[in-house]
């Protein structure tokens, strides 16, 4: 799975979140976690205060923004203008998993696989 901003703004400080579960589920399985460094610029504001969150991203592994022509080409198809959800969605697709997101309309749009939180 690869992690959108909404549920890090959500729940990434309340350790007895749903994304907290999610998480230790996870790590528990094996399975592994994804996130964006775009993502990374929306929720990352205030490190005192965001030791959960800092936590939370040892168990991921962060993507730069390195596919720009497609995000490019995705946005242009899909009609719409988030250069983060779109870099999601062409991460997601290349490594063939799903994004857990708050944003259902524009993923739709962009024909990503998605899972709404």
């Amino acid at each position: 799975m690869i992690v959108d901003a909404g549920p890090f703004i959500a729940d990434a400080e309340n350790v007895n979140s749903r994304l907290w579960a999610l998480v230790k589920r996870a790590t528990e399985r094996g399975d592994e976690l994804h996130t964006t460094h775009p993502v990374l610029a929306q929720v990352w504001r205030d490190p005192p205060r965001q030791a959960n969150l800092a936590r939370a991203l040892r168990h991921f592994d962060v993507h730069s923004l390195d596919e720009s022509m497609a995000v490019g080409r995705r946005l242009a198809s899909s009609g719409t203008a988030d250069v983060v959800d779109a870099h999601l969605a062409v991460v997601a697709e290349r490594l063939g998993t799903f994004i857990l997101t708050t944003d259902r309309d524009d993923m739709t749009k962009l024909s990503a696989r998605f899972e709404a939180y």
